[in-house]
This record gives C-alpha cells, structure tokens and sequence, in this order.
C-alpha cells in the first residue's frame, strides 16, 4: 500500500515538473504579447485599442492613447509627445468619453472608429472615404496617424489633415486651391478643455501668403507676407533658422506654410494656438524636460491687427504718442478720436493724387523697415523685378504702393506687390521691409523737382544712437544714399522715363542746418530738405 501511495507521489512530481515550465512559457508568452500590443506603432484589422492600451512611435517620440486634461469623466483619444503630457492632437475634441469603455476599432470600410463603450455608438470616426479589405493604423514617428492600405501602401486618412490646435514638424498650414480644403489651428475652449474654442489661425492665400489669427469675426494678428526667409513681421525666424527650416509651399494644389527641423539633432518644436488666440513657439529643452518659449505673438500693442487704422504705422517704442502716427502725406481721419487714444480710424490723405490720361505728378515716398500691409487688396507677380514693379505702379492710378515680394537677391529684392486699396497694419519691425508710398505732388516737401529726377524725404525714425545730441545731416547714418524716382511725364525722351539715380542730400547754398532743422531732418517732420 505504502510503495503505491510512494508511486502516485512520484508520478504527480514528474507531472509537477513537466508542466511547470508550459505554464510558465504560456504566462511569458502572454506577457511578450501584452508588452507588444503596448510598444506597437500599428492596430491591424481585428485587433482593438481599449483604454489604457497605447501606440507608440518606432522611436518613442510620439504616443497614442487615451487622457483627460481636465475632469477625469471626460475621456480624449490623442497623442502626444512622450515625454510631455500635452497633446498634439485630439480625435473627439467635441465629443467626449464619460467613462473608460472606450475602444478604437477598424470598421468594415477600412474607417477608423472610436466606439462609446457604455453608449454603444461612434463617438468619432475619421471618415475615410472608399473601403479597403486590408487597411493598418499606424502612428509614425512624425507624430502622424495614419489609415493605410496595406494592399497599395496609399494612405487614406492622416491625422497631419485635421489639425487641433497644434502644428508640429511636418504638418500644414494652409489650404488646397482646387479643392477649398484647408489646414488650420483651432484653439481649445480652455486650458484644460479640448473642446472647439473661438480663434483660428489661417493661410490666408489672397495677394502674398501670410498667416492670420482670428478670434470670432475679427483679425487679431498677421505676420506680415512670406518675403523668401520668413514673413515679414516675423524677423526672429531667422534667429532659429540653424533648428527649424521654414518654408512656403506654392503648388497647384497646396499653398501652405510648414517647418521641418534642419538637422537630426534638432529639438522637437510647436506652434500652438492658445484660447485667447496668442500663437506660441514652443521648444523642447531635454535637460529641464520643460517648454521654451522660442516668439509668440501678438507679442506688443503693434501686433494687434491695423492698430492705427488705414496709413497709419505703429512705433512701439513711440507710447508718448499712441504708438501711432500717419505715415508721411496722411493726417488723422478722425482728430478727436485719436485725442482720446482710438487710433483705429486711421488716417487720410492731405492732398489727392494726380493721376489720369495717361500723365500723373504724382511720387513716391519709401516707409522703411516695416512689416508690409495687409495684402488682400493686393495684385502679386513674383516674376517681375522691383524696377518693373516700379514702372507698373506709376501706369497704374489706382495703386497707391507697391514693394519687392522677395528680399533675398540684390537690388532690394524681387518680385512685385502693389496695393490699390488702403494700406492697413503697417508697423515697424527688425529688419523689415522697404514700402514704396504714393504721394501727390503738393506732398512731396523737401523735393527738388528737375525734368529727370524728384527728391523724397527721409522718412525713418531717429536711431537710438543719436538721442541725447542734436544729430548732424553729415553722419554717416543720415548720408545714406536715397533712391530718387523720376514720373514718365509728357514730352521726356523715353530713356529719361521711370529710372532711379541716387542722390546725396546736401544744404542750398552750403548752408549749415539750425539744430531744429536736424532734428525735423532725423525725425522725418515736414520741412523743407532743399531751400
């Protein structure tokens, strides 16, 4: 009996012994499975993603998965940079989970679905349009979820088309000419709160592409147009130009602006539009784990949209009076207004142009180193020469100014903006742009009239360097030479018809200037240049 008992002990320890290692091979096996299904970049046809699940990017940078920013009953599905917990991008923005029984599946027609698990309905679905029998979601190391087929490689759906309110390497801004499909920012209706909120951030393609901020029915910010290097208004791009290359895409079907980083070093950055519809640029800093604020704008009074109103500029550095002033020929349209600091009406002209049959006394006047207008009410050619713009502008009564559309390149650029409409949200900025103003003759003081040549005043501000000491017409800063336009006029010979020759202004008669006339000459205030 007891050798029988002493059998059955043994043969139950070898069946000990034998299925150990099966049943802890099964339980490592579903581990490895589990741990794959986490660390996968990909959600195949017939596998579901749950809360709690991830996908996560081949290299770690970017993850998939579910959050809640604010009240933990409100449920996103979003991603987000791994080491940061702000997201990116937010799938139902507008339609919140209230619990966790969410689930991201692939439909029968290759769409990816978000289900309501306690509702039992789609919460969100990205609408892929045609069906696909074999079709992968797989979140790319970009950050960009995609919907692809598995047949063709072609993607169908990517989250890159349907931004919230966050551009991040590689993504557009902006829109598809033949289709009207656009690629905007959206802000969030709070902080913590994905949801839809009231400012946009837009590529507004009419005229020379630029960049807008809305809020409601209202600009509240533009950058200034694209200028070859960076928009004009912008200037401090090309402080992290080594980081991040910026570029305006101009295509059939795709007009937009889009950043990559310029070396694989770079650190990850984005652009974010906030509730109260500020723009920020946003840089990862490794070794603190935080953000660095790189711009953001409106960044000063200036940067509110057309702040001084139609040929006004804004001077930040000018609070003693209202920022504001007419730009040269102009006055304040509404006096009493701007007594009581409303400066948004503007200005109008002093005097009327003079232009028609064929004639005009008309000229021009240079504002320097502004961020350029509003081009809405602008015609672009980026083919033509600056000189050729020039020309085109004084055939043209109706336009009242023109620019280069292109700086880089000698000669002051290339290309040709001209403006035939009020001249609106013009400020002064750090390596700005020279704005070519149209001016009847009655307003052209300071200007010695020849047959061939028509002087223009100086109309830049007095540079920090001469505060304090009444600046001389002989410094070097005011010798600058000054680009002098002739008009085609009646009776001219031809080779004498719009050209530019560069002058010295220099005293009638040798005279030295009184000191209050140098500092009228500094400033740019009326005063006759020539006697």
């Amino acid at each position: 009996m007891q050798g029988k008992k002493e059998s059955t002990v043994m043969e139950a320890a070898t069946t000990n012994i034998f299925y150990r290692p099966v049943i802890f091979f099964s339980v490592l096996l579903c581990f490895q499975y589990r741990a794959a299904g986490v660390a996968s970049d990909t959600l195949s046809n017939g596998r579901n993603l749950t809360d709690g699940d991830t996908l996560v990017s081949a290299n770690g940078s970017f993850t998939l998965g579910f959050f809640s920013p604010g009240l933990p009953s409100r449920r996103y599905l979003a991603i987000w940079f791994s080491e940061s917990a702000d997201a990116v991008w937010v799938a139902n923005r507008d339609s919140p989970l209230n619990d966790t029984a969410g689930v991201v599946v692939i439909d029968g027609t290759g769409g990816l679905v978000l289900l309501d698990g306690a509702a039992g309905q789609a919460a969100w679905s990205s609408n892929t349009t045609g069906s696909s029998p074999s079709v992968a979601v797989q979140l790319l190391e970009s950050g960009n979820l995609v919907v692809r087929d598995q047949g063709s490689g072609d993607v169908l759906w990517q989250s890159f088309d349907h931004p919230s309110n966050t551009l991040i390497a590689g993504m557009r801004l902006g829109r598809n000419p033949r289709t009207g499909a656009e690629w905007s920012l959206t802000s969030w209706r709070a902080p913590d709160y994905p949801a839809t909120g009231g400012c946009r951030r837009v590529m507004d393609t009419r005229g020379l592409a630029d960049c807008v901020s809305w809020c409601g029915a209202g600009k509240k910010y533009r950058t200034g147009p694209w200028n070859g290097l960076w928009f004009s208004g912008v200037p401090e791009m090309a402080s992290y130009s080594s980081m991040f290359a910026n570029q305006v895409v101009v295509k059939p079907d795709e007009i937009a602006y889009v950043f990559t980083a310029a070396t694989a070093a770079a650190p990850f950055s984005r652009l974010v539009l906030s509730e109260a519809g500020v723009i920020q640029r946003l840089v990862w800093d490794p070794s603190s784990k935080g953000w660095n604020t790189f711009a953001q704008a409106p960044r000063d009074v200036c940067d509110d949209y057309a702040k001084c109103g139609a040929f006004g500029l804004c001077n930040v550095n000018t609070a003693s009076t209202l920022f504001c002033s007419c730009m040269a020929g102009f006055s304040p349209m509404f006096p009493s207004q701007w007594s009581m600091r409303e400066t948004s009406g503007g200005c109008r002209r002093n005097a009327p142009l003079e232009c028609g049959n064929g004639s005009t006394t008309d000229g021009f006047v240079p504002v320097r180193g502004v961020k350029l207008p509003d081009t809405d009410n602008a015609t672009v050619d980026t083919g033509a020469t600056l000189d050729e713009c020039r020309a085109r502008c004084f055939a043209n009564c109706s336009c009242v100014a023109y620019a280069a559309a292109d700086i880089r390149g000698a000669g002051g650029g290339s290309g040709c903006v001209m403006w035939t409409g009020d001249v609106i949200d013009v400020r002064y900025v750090d390596k700005g742009q020279d704005l070519y103003l149209r001016l009847a003759k009655p307003e052209l003081e300071g200007v010695h009239f020849t047959h061939t040549t028509l002087l223009t005043r100086i109309t830049q501000p007095v540079g920090i360097s001469h505060i304090g000491r009444p600046p001389s017409f002989h410094d070097k800063a005011f010798r600058k030479p000054i680009q002098v336009y002739h008009m085609p006029t009646r009776g001219v010979p031809d080779q004498q018809q719009v050209r530019s020759q560069t002058i010295l202004c220099q005293e009638a008669q040798g005279s030295s200037p009184t000191p209050l006339r140098r500092i009228h000459m500094s400033l740019g205030i009326k005063a006759p240049l020539i006697s």
